[in-house]
């Protein structure tokens, strides 16, 4: 049987490889010429289309509605502008570290969208394709990245780097936020939501969550063990406060991570969860008071809080806060050194930046794209004004600065006061709720570090910690807890054994089932 089996997987094997030697190993290029690109990307982070007549955004500049899932239209705009036919294939991940995964066992993508430390650690692994020079030309019209990318955004990628790279020679920002706490205002303060150690506050055991996973547990952390450090006088006003909280809050040293051990185990005893998606619901259930959350899913709670006729406000901790991103990267895997298939992936992340798209997407999936559209027109600004502001007849009213986001003034080596063009008049509220959320404003963005991609060892040591954390850590074992745990296992091994010895008795003075 097995000898028969293996001959029929080697014929197979043996027709594979005619048929391949005949058209190309995994061909690019179908029977009709069409190009194929692979695009992994996080689930529900696009614009599927499919809207209803009543959400078309009516800007000054023109409407804009989502008819089609925008990889669908993609390739309709491809074969315009190119002359050749593309096909997307689109599949999604759940987690940076499923993707990794879904790489490691030899999935092929040739684009996909992980977040700030898998960029770095696959920059470091030097498995990305870099972007080639055109995709960087701000003449060519269809180049609608590099066009209109934030200023704020464009600054932050041109000058960070692993291993003495930059970031925006191989990845391009696609959306991009803070961390904070979403919570009920009427259970809850202002003040009480503004540092991390509401994670430990025990008027409110069991009424607040915290991230399942190590990096946004592990930042929350360090926020509130050093926060002391960050709101003194002298680490506030030092020149390199940046470059200082930076360091801080990227410190793996084995005695902070002991002393973070520590403060997750107050936290553990304290939170209602940890949880990975679950929290935005106990939010608007009311389950919760309190949640941990990424500034775009901080929106999407506001609003679903709303349709139930009630409100929820986010705040970002007076500490720090954690400035995150999602960025198109390219994978040598995928590309294998296709000039054509780089292109029409360049292409897809300019498609996804022209400004109307951007609107799209940040309509429907809440998230804050990092195009801001000064070249192509001010459509991101429009529609941030036909979101939040202001009614005439509303009284209780404040302006709201985004000129560092929008203005390509405020940044460069000549670094002038800005246009003062981008301030939205808004409802007082805003100032803490969804526009706070999706464009939090510059002290709160001054006050942000970008976590990094951690090296093996560090990496080791905080997965340690988190194992720990999230199953039991022996270390906090006491006598009597060592006590009781003997008993229990002198209990288990007496039961065992004796069930064993039973069994062997009963076996012993059983009938043979036929005469001998």
């Amino acid at each position: 049987m097995i000898r028969r089996l293996l001959i029929r997987i080697l014929a197979c094997l043996s027709s594979a490889l005619i048929l391949a030697s005949s058209i190309g190993v995994i061909p690019a290029r179908a029977a009709d010429d069409v190009l194929t690109i692979r695009v992994c990307n996080w689930e529900e982070y696009i614009d599927e289309g499919g809207w209803e007549e009543d959400e078309v955004i009516d800007l000054e500049s023109g409407d804009i509605f989502g008819e089609a899932a925008l990889y669908e239209e993609f390739e309709n705009w491809y074969y315009e502008n190119y002359g050749q036919r593309v096909r997307v294939e689109y599949s999604c991940f759940g987690t940076n570290e499923e993707l990794y995964n879904m790489l490691t066992l030899g999935d092929k993508f040739d684009l996909v969208c992980p977040s700030e430390y898998m960029i770095m650690k696959l920059m470091s692994e030097e498995r990305l394709v870099p972007y080639s020079d055109d995709f960087f030309d701000e003449d060519n019209e269809l180049n609608y990245y590099i066009r209109n990318v934030s200023p704020f955004i464009r600054d932050t990628f041109e000058s960070n780097e692993i291993n003495g790279e930059y970031w925006n020679k191989y990845g391009a920002c696609y959306m991009w936020g803070v961390l904070g706490f979403v919570y009920n205002p009427e259970v809850l303060s202002e003040e009480e939501v503004s540092t991390w150690n509401l994670l430990v506050n025990e008027d409110y055991v069991r009424q607040i969550t915290i991230k399942d996973n190590v990096r946004d547990a592990y930042f929350a952390t360090l926020g509130a063990i050093k926060g002391d450090l960050f709101l003194s006088d002298d680490f506030l006003n030092d020149p390199d406060y940046h470059e200082r909280l930076a360091a801080e809050m990227n410190d793996t040293s084995p005695e902070t991570i002991a002393e973070a051990l520590e403060y997750l185990q107050r936290v553990k005893d304290n939170v209602y969860s940890f949880e990975t998606d679950s929290g935005k619901a106990d939010m608007i259930t009311g389950k919760i008071f309190s949640n941990l959350q990424w500034s775009g899913d901080a929106v999407y709670a506001m609003d679903q809080a709303e349709e139930e006729d009630f409100e929820l406000d986010f705040a970002v901790p007076e500490e720090c806060t954690n400035l995150w991103f999602d960025g198109w990267v390219m994978l040598k895997d995928g590309i294998e050194g296709d000039a054509e298939r780089q292109r029409a992936c360049e292409a897809f992340v300019n498609f996804l930046s022209r400004p109307d798209n951007a609107v799209r997407n940040m309509y429907y999936i809440g998230y804050t794209s990092s195009i801001a559209g000064g070249t192509d027109g001010d459509q991101i600004f429009e529609y941030a004004d036909w979101c939040y502001s202001a009614d005439e007849d509303e009284e209780d009213i404040v302006e709201y600065d985004l000129g560092y986001f929008f203005d390509e003034n405020l940044y460069g080596e000549e670094q002038g006061e800005g246009s003062g063009e981008y301030v939205l008049t808004v409802p007082e509220e805003q100032t803490r709720r969804q526009l706070f959320a999706q464009y939090p404003p510059r002290e709160v963005t001054d006050r942000s570090a970008i976590m990094r991609y951690f090296d093996g060892d560090a990496n080791a040591r905080i997965n340690q910690m988190w194992i720990n954390v999230r199953c039991y850590n022996i270390e906090k074992i006491n006598a009597a807890g060592w006590a009781a745990l003997v008993a229990a296992v002198v209990l288990i091994l007496g039961s065992v054994i004796y069930n064993k010895t039973k069994k062997f008795r009963n076996r012993s003075i059983r009938r043979p089932l036929r005469p001998q």
